[in-house]
């Protein structure tokens, strides 16, 4: 019998491990991240995304991480305007610091990079990666704005990374994540919580996304009306894809996890899905949403 935890992974973006001082709680990051880590194992969480990360923040992880790693493992590639080689190297680099001398995916941070002047190269060097056993798997991490399936047909990765959330359905009501699975490629939910959007007060909302206040608003409310809270339906509506093979969360704390993992673990909650979705393209574009 499955568990909604099979399906949950974590990503380390919002982890403290670039601060210089000590977490809210007083703690260093280093104690705050390895007890994020130890609940994840205990957990049993699936994946662990560490895409993006700096170099300091791969060497702290790999100083604190669950030993032997529990978790499917994922970094990213750098930009690749430096050529194939550089790419290698820097990748090679980054298990040296993680401890490890492979991963599960090495995924392309970007569309741009594939389809800029370094792309072919970039690509043929991440297959040559998976080939040498660096990786078992290799993908692409996309937005909803760059034609996935276009670019699945095109490069025909292992694993696409994409944006979906109860409050961003575009891809799954288009279509795009199951055609995804349908051409054999395992598809990898993030930004489940839409940075955060969700569990905003209404007086804290930026003022540049007041064009999806009212449904904001009515999520909200149909959530409480249902008997249920925003972490849980978020969850439970990610969780419940069956285009979802991995559910990415991020958090910034233990505490935040064991939230995370409790709400996960209960039963989804009967809400009609279909009434949450926002419509609002700065909303559902967090990128746009400094320059709004």
């Amino acid at each position: 019998m499955t568990s909604p935890l099979d399906k949950l992974g974590l990503g380390s973006g919002q982890f403290p491990l670039d601060q210089v001082y000590g977490t809210a709680r007083g703690r260093s990051p280093q104690a705050e991240v390895r007890d994020i880590l130890e609940i994840a194992a205990r957990a049993r969480l699936c994946a662990f995304d560490i895409a993006g990360r700096s170099p300091q923040a791969e060497t702290i992880l790999g100083e604190v991480a669950p030993r032997p790693t529990p978790f499917r493992m994922s970094i990213s590639t750098v930009r690749p305007d430096k050529g194939p080689d550089f790419v290698e190297a820097e990748a090679r680099a980054a298990l040296r610091r993680l401890g490890v001398d492979h991963v599960d995916t090495i995924l392309v941070p970007s569309a741009s990079d594939l389809f800029g002047p370094y792309g072919m190269a970039l690509w043929a060097r991440v297959q040559a990666m998976r080939d040498a056993g660096l990786c078992r798997r290799i993908g692409v991490s996309l937005y909803a704005s760059d034609d996935p399936v276009g670019v699945a047909r095109r490069f025909r990765p292992d694993v696409v990374q994409a944006p979906a959330s109860l409050l961003d359905q575009r891809l799954l009501v288009d279509g795009t994540l199951a055609s995804l699975c349908e051409m054999g490629v395992e598809v990898h939910l993030r930004s489940i919580f839409l940075n955060g959007l969700l569990f905003l007060p209404p007086d804290r909302v930026p003022h540049q996304l007041k064009g999806a206040a009212g449904r904001l608003s009515r999520a909200r409310r149909l959530i409480a009306e249902g008997k249920s809270d925003p972490l849980q339906a978020a969850l439970g509506f990610a969780l419940s894809r069956p285009e979802a093979a991995t559910v990415l969360v991020g958090v910034t704390s233990a505490a935040e996890l064991s939230a995370v993992i409790a709400a996960a673990s209960s039963p989804p909650p009967d809400l009609d899905w279909d009434e949450m979705a926002l419509d609002d393209p700065v909303a559902l574009d967090p990128r746009s949403w400094a320059a709004a």
